[in-house]
């Protein structure tokens, strides 16, 4: 693919905004400029059959039948426009433009005039008539050369020597026109454009991770498969999985399912799956999580590119009144991440839409998913994302989890992964999930493009693939008992087995050890708290106190003792109650590692401020632990069982955490030496 080709096309549709300058914002230029884009390539690719389309209108318009089934048949697509306009005839009436475009417009087939009414394009229409604009708009766009494949003077298509048709714009081209059009219109409106779209060469090797292990059963004869992305933007990731099926049998049947919350996204994605022949109405429109478009429905591959650490607070009711009411048969059942990143819930979204395997073994789905790092272990143990890694590790889901480089994505630098998920995973690969270093496979751009310096050349996607098939193969060796921490020769593949990610966290506890004494300000604390205050007058309680100022005890009975003869010489009453006693003894104990262990019915009190916390590996007996990590630093702590809490988490760089040794001081003294030389030169030359 020529890749100027698409940066041609869109400085030729960005052009435009010259002549919006002036009457529209920079950030509503690509109000205008997408729609036209759209509107175009509709008509080039409508132009080989609009007279027979016309004719067909021709003859129904006066029938009692809706021609609708007709005139797609004659388009040779799922849409049509049964107006005889053209952009280019409109543009050449300046006079009567907008009556003539909302007359083209409107003769499209509702399925292409939803496209373009997501765009507000009426609106648009009057607004550029009445800043006198149109007709000039409407002539730049009719002269951009949008046509899929080249036709001779015959309209008849022209073949290469290979006998492939000689394409002018492909498919390909066209979808990284609109998202160049969509990444400047971002830039402009202060948007962040890869919320919209994922780069093409990173949806490639996710499209060959996901499909990879079934090469050999897509080529078989009559092979149908389904495909969906609950984030579809543009459609990228849809357009690359049926590209990759069908380039394994090009006679196998791919049918594209999605949903898009952005409008102009929505739009583009549903153009384009009309154009290459697919059911635009597989594209809701809508918020997967609380207006799912394909509720009940399975697929065989899932693939999507949420957006990073965006909160779901919107559709928070939604969301929970599913979790709440419908459980585990639900969406959502196996638990809620923290509000500020829905992240896991495209997740389980997706994996409620994989295929269920029947008794042969026959059914499953496949699914990939960009991630960063926060899935993998944000969330304490019993959390609402602990819980959901414990839901697909137990269930055996969890394929592999492959490290991208950073600095791939154009909004955003951090680092990235792909988790792939199956539930019909081959029998030797049961019970283990890959781990796959990828980090190290990049190049860097020539431009930079927003946060995007990095790309993944063609060998890179390659190896990375060639890396998970053998990542595979070895966890089907894998031997089934113990922990696994195989790596190939080049240390990029590790694999575990599912428990190997749980662990139990422990909660630590230590005795509470107190001394006892009485101090000018003990006695201040003790007027200042107020369970005192509320069981006696706590001014005269501490004036009673006051001659043992300077006395210390180092057990509670003999302060006790003292302190309530104090009070009865004062004619005072010793209150009772225990909110009475504890807070005095938090006024006159001090901690001391050497005072007296203070008990609660025979069994010593833990010391809150002494508690820590341990995760230990699920299949470890914690007793073994406390006695071989704890016990010999500290040899009064125990286990509070009670506390005990299960949590999963994926420490992946952990995992290939390499220690590099610092460098040696006399070369980082060589450098500062050499950079102070360097300096005083520059100094040097500023005062001659």
């Amino acid at each position: 693919m020529n890749s100027s080709k698409h940066t041609e096309l869109a400085n030729h549709a960005w052009s435009v905004a010259d002549l919006l300058r002036g009457d529209y914002k920079q950030s509503d230029y690509g109000k205008v400029i997408l729609p036209f884009t759209v509107l175009r390539r509709l008509e080039c690719v409508l132009a080989p059959t609009k007279d027979k389309v016309l004719e067909v209108a021709a003859r129904y318009e006066n029938q009692d039948i809706n021609p609708d089934r007709f005139l797609r048949k004659a388009s040779g697509h799922s849409f049509y426009n049964t107006s005889s306009y053209t952009l280019k005839a409109i543009a050449g009436d300046a006079s009567h433009a907008a009556k003539y475009l909302n007359e083209y417009y409107g003769a499209f087939s509702p399925n292409a005039r939803e496209v373009l009414e997501r765009y507000e394009f009426a609106q648009q229409i009057k607004r550029l008539d009445a800043a006198d604009l149109l007709y000039q708009v409407v002539g730049r766009f009719a002269d951009l050369d949008l046509r899929p494949v080249e036709r001779d003077t015959d309209g008849d298509v022209v073949f290469d020597e290979d006998g492939n048709p000689v394409e002018i714009v492909s498919n390909h081209q066209m979808g990284y026109t609109f998202e160049e059009l969509i990444r400047r219109f971002a830039e402009q409106s202060n948007e962040t454009a890869g919320e919209h779209f994922t780069p093409r060469e990173v949806i490639r090797l996710m499209v060959n991770l996901l499909v990879a292990p079934d090469s050999d059963a897509l080529a078989l004869p009559g092979t149908v498969r389904t495909v969906m992305d609950p984030a579809c933007g543009t459609g990228g990731m849809l357009s690359a999985a049926e590209e990759h099926i069908t380039a394994h049998n090009e006679d196998a049947t791919v049918k594209v399912f999605g949903q898009e919350l952005n409008p102009e996204s929505w739009a583009i994605c549903r153009s384009d799956m009309m154009i290459k022949g697919q059911d635009p109405e597989n594209i809701k429109f809508g918020n997967s999580f609380s207006d799912d478009g394909h509720t009940g429905a399975t697929f065989d591959y899932l693939l999507a590119n949420p957006p990073f650490g965006v909160e779901w607070k919107k559709v928070k009711d939604a969301v929970e009144e599913e979790h709440d009411r419908l459980g585990e048969s639900g969406r959502f059942g196996a638990g809620l991440p923290r509000i500020n990143d829905g992240s896991l819930l495209f997740l389980q979204h997706m994996i409620s839409k994989m295929k269920p395997v029947d008794a042969s073994g026959a059914g499953g789905s496949r699914i990939a998913i960009v991630f960063n790092g926060s899935p993998l272990f944000s969330g304490a143990a019993e959390s609402g994302e602990s819980r959901i890694r414990q839901w697909i590790l137990e269930n055996d889901w969890l394929e592999g989890i492959v490290a991208l480089p950073d600095q791939l994505f154009y909004n955003t630098g951090i680092s990235t992964y792909f988790w792939v998920l199956s539930n019909r995973k081959a029998r030797d690969r049961r019970g283990k999930v890959v781990l796959l270093d990828a980090r190290d496979y990049w190049r860097k751009m020539r431009k930079s493009l927003g946060d995007k310096r990095k790309e993944l050349g063609e060998q890179h996607i390659s190896e990375i693939t060639r890396l998970y098939t053998e990542a595979l193969a070895v966890a089907e060796a894998a031997k089934k008992g113990g922990g696994h921490d195989l790596a190939d020769r080049a240390g990029k593949i590790k694999v575990f087995r599912n428990e190997d990610f749980g662990y139990r966290r422990i909660t630590v506890e230590r005795p509470l050890k107190l001394r006892f004494e009485v101090t000018e300000e003990t006695l201040a604390t003790l007027i200042a708290s107020k369970p005192i205050t509320r069981a006696t007058d706590a001014e005269a309680f501490a004036a009673a106190l006051r001659p043992l100022v300077g006395k210390s005890w180092t057990t509670k009975s003999d302060a006790w003792i003292d302190l309530k003869d104090a009070i009865v010489a004062a004619g005072l009453l010793w209150p009772t109650g225990a909110p009475f006693g504890k807070a005095l003894r938090e006024v006159v104990g001090v901690r001391d590692p050497e005072g007296e262990v203070q008990r609660v019915k025979g069994e010593p009190e833990p010391d809150p401020d002494l508690r820590d916390y341990e995760n230990v590996p699920l299949e470890e007996d914690v007793e073994e632990y406390l006695g071989r990590e704890v016990l010999p630093h500290v040899p009064d702590a125990w286990i509070d069982h009670g506390k005990t809490k299960i949590g999963y988490e994926i420490p992946f760089t952990r995992h290939f955490y390499v220690y590099k040794p610092p460098r040696p001081l006399a070369e980082i003294d060589g450098e500062l030496k050499a950079l102070e030389a360097e300096i005083q030169a520059l100094l040097s030359k500023v005062t001659e």
